[in-house]
């Protein structure tokens, strides 16, 4: 008789038991060497815990708010392609098992679900996710169309001029998947001459030439608060604020586009540092434990973004394993903060964690 997983990592080896070799790989894979794929992790466990002990803990309380909206707990879903590769009823069964664990769900551009589907299937906060493409007429019609259907924020990714060189895709000729958004808007028909079909469709549809200055035409087409996900230095998150972004996603893309880029968890703080503030601070990259959320929260992000064991979890267990997936996340963090002398989330501080730098600056 299987044994359930016991924790969302487990989740992993079920869906590669489920899914065909192609989407297995272009879930968990990253870009060249996958060094960063896999520091996103290990820079996590290189930061160890301070506890304060004899707290009274008999009350724990792990909900927050983010950009004004409430939610169980700092786990947020991060946008992640083609649900209905990992399962047949795809975004929508994610987007339930968000609704139901009271958490705001990142729909991606690349969703194979449409947006309408995807707002039509249950009442929950939803951000949705842009590229920008050459023509931008199609970039404006998915804003309006997320905006009229009820999406809270928009999550600009600008982390990918070109799309990273995935070569377990290159390897295995992903597909181009038909993207239902984009029906009506933008053909998918592209010629790959080999190699991964999904490279191929973003080279000739994105916009290579976005840059800061063309965030005031996305300010122009749009009343919903923009978040900037793709931020790894300080520098760049000043210059965010400065343009006017509501908030700043500290990500690597899940270490799919530049390999040896810092793991985001440690370059956190810097940018947290650079904003002062000013907007609220997300991560995305290498939460696998209750404990990675909380020190992400100790270093200073507001909340995380969880991606790939999310499609773990659809691809294991459907809608069920999405819920139990951001569940596990949330009574993990709980039992930390308890173990911590943490009741709720203002009380995680910075003197929670010790780093590799704080290490260091010991030594000295």
């Amino acid at each position: 008789m299987a044994v359930d997983p016991v924790n969302v990592s487990e989740f992993q080896e079920l869906a590669r038991q489920n899914l065909p070799k192609m989407y297995y790989d272009f879930f968990s894979g990253g870009a060249e060497d996958q060094y960063t794929l896999k520091d996103n992790i290990k820079a996590f466990q290189r930061i160890t815990f301070q506890p304060k002990i004899l707290v009274d803990v008999n009350n724990i309380n792990v909900s927050t708010t983010i950009l004004g909206y409430k939610i169980s707990a700092p786990i947020m879903i991060a946008p992640t392609s083609l649900h209905k590769f990992a399962h047949p009823e795809g975004e929508v069964a994610t987007a339930r098992a968000a609704a139901s664990c009271n958490t705001i769900m990142v729909l991606s551009f690349s969703s194979t679900c449409t947006i309408e589907e995807v707002a039509s299937s249950c009442d929950a906060i939803r951000f949705f996710q842009l590229y920008v493409y050459k023509r931008r007429d199609v970039s404006a019609k998915l804003v309006e169309r997320a905006e009229r259907n009820g999406f809270k924020a928009i999550v600009l990714t600008a982390d990918t001029p070109r799309i990273g060189r995935r070569e377990a895709d290159i390897k295995n000729k992903m597909v181009a998947p038909k993207l239902k958004n984009l029906e009506g808007l933008l053909s998918v028909d592209v010629d790959s001459e080999g190699g991964s079909k999904l490279e191929a469709f973003v080279s000739q549809t994105m916009d290579p030439s976005l840059s800061w200055k063309d965030i005031g035409w996305l300010k122009s087409i749009t009343n919903l608060p923009i978040l900037i996900k793709g931020v790894l230095t300080a520098e760049d998150a000043k210059k965010a604020v400065e343009v006017g972004f509501d908030g700043i996603i500290v990500s690597n893309h899940g270490a799919r586009q530049l390999d040896y880029t810092p793991a985001t968890i440690s370059v956190l703080e810097e940018v947290v540092q650079a904003v002062g503030g000013k907007v609220p601070v997300l991560l995305d990259g290498g939460v696998r434990r209750g404990t990675d959320v909380f020190k992400a929260l100790a270093l200073g992000a507001q909340a995380v973004l969880v991606g790939r064991p999310v499609i773990y979890g659809l691809a294991a267990k459907g809608e069920s394993g999405v819920r139990r997936t951001i569940e596990m996340l949330k009574d993990e963090l709980e039992l930390t903060m308890a173990l911590n002398g943490c009741c709720c989330i203002k009380d995680i501080t910075r003197s929670h964690v010790r780093t590799e730098r704080d290490r260091l600056k010991s030594l000295l």
